[in-house]
């Protein structure tokens, strides 16, 4: 029988051994649209990224030309727009991002604003172009 290509992928996920990461060890950086972020894991298929956007702070407007990105939050409230459309968002509760389609996120609280960010295909720099 022969596989497809997500088949293979999510072989390639079981075989791996497992790995336990400590946010605190991955060092942060900003990104392109002024979120930072510490990338916890990275294949050829998906990344997954803890995002914090700090106390009065919001991301650039801005969207993925071929990433689809999912928000989970899991801490703080904020006020998710995508294309133009605002809602409020707070812990446990997850946002799906369509590639294309423009979107920022802004802190609505005085503590950290944090949020798991899954992209697939990975996040990249290249990818995100910031509305001005």
């Amino acid at each position: 029988m022969k596989l497809s290509v997500l088949n293979r992928r999510e072989l390639y996920f079981i075989k791996t051994e497992m790995r336990i990461i400590k946010t605190k060890d991955v060092p942060s950086f900003i990104t392109k649209d002024k979120s930072e972020i510490r990338e916890l894991y990275r294949s050829e298929a998906m990344s997954l990224a803890e995002a914090v956007v700090h106390a009065g702070e919001r991301t650039e407007y801005h969207y993925h030309n071929t990433s689809v990105e999912i928000y989970y939050i899991e801490e703080g409230k904020g006020m998710m727009e995508i294309e133009g459309e605002e809602r409020e968002v707070s812990k446990d509760q997850a946002i799906i991002i369509p590639s294309t389609k423009k979107h920022r996120i802004r802190n609505l609280e005085r503590r950290p604003l944090r949020f798991l960010c899954f992209c697939a295909p990975p996040y990249d720099d290249d990818d995100t172009v910031l509305m001005r």
